[in-house]
């Protein structure tokens, strides 16, 4: 497969307007998407998982080979996320640490892989934040192709260059920009809503309470 590589997406957020969904969960984006648009579980944060915010530059990797990665650094503008689809192959390492040096060099704001990486604790340590389905020490070829801002899938959410992707401890949420509007202050006053919830489950409410469930013989039916 030869290797294709498409202009960077143009960016349909400022990167002001970026900034301010750094501070946005990425549960509370999917809750507010009708539990959608968020990575599966099995792609985890290495470390604590910093919370970061930039649009897509998309990598569509040949399994075991990290050739499209290595030219999507090139490519790569200050703030996007590097978000590539390994296709789940989790044996071979196609991300290790002087490939995380460069984006980090470049200004990624992170790099997300549905694959596996290498070298865990330099990445760690570089502070950059990384999601990633696997960690295994075997390295890649470089070799098969692939491309580069094209359609793909990661953590079995579609995405396109340029989506918006966010970013914390629990995972990846991803909004495309058809959905953008009006969608940050949703966030925010459900991130309100959940404080308040908190208060009052905090001096002795249940959860059922607060809620406002139905009696348990009506559940199910």
């Amino acid at each position: 497969m030869a290797l294709s590589i498409r202009p960077n997406a143009e960016p349909f957020l400022s990167a002001a307007e970026i900034a301010h969904w750094r501070d946005v969960p990425a549960s509370i984006i999917g809750d507010e998407l009708n539990r959608t648009s968020v990575m599966d579980g099995g792609m985890q944060p290495l470390g604590e998982g910093r919370s970061f915010a930039g649009l897509a530059l998309t990598v569509d990797c040949m399994a075991g080979d990290n050739s499209a990665l290595h030219y999507a650094l090139s490519s790569l503008a200050p703030g996007q996320v590097i978000v590539a689809d390994g296709h789940r192959h989790i044996d071979t390492a196609l991300w290790g640490s002087i490939m995380h040096t460069c984006a980090k060099a470049r200004g990624a704001a992170a790099v997300v892989i549905d694959g596996a990486m290498r070298d865990r604790a330099e990445v760690v340590a570089s502070g950059l934040p990384a999601y990633v389905r696997g960690v295994c020490p075997r390295g890649p070829h470089k070799h098969w192709g692939g491309s580069i801002n094209g359609p793909i899938q990661c953590g079995g959410v579609p995405i396109a260059p340029g989506d918006l992707i966010v970013g914390d401890a629990d995972g990846v949420a991803v909004v495309r920009p058809d959905q953008i509007a009006g969608l940050l202050e949703r966030c925010r006053r459900r991130v309100e809503r959940e404080k308040s919830i908190l208060a009052e489950v905090a001096i002795g409410k249940t959860t059922v309470e607060v809620l406002g469930l139905p009696p348990p013989e009506r559940i199910g039916t």
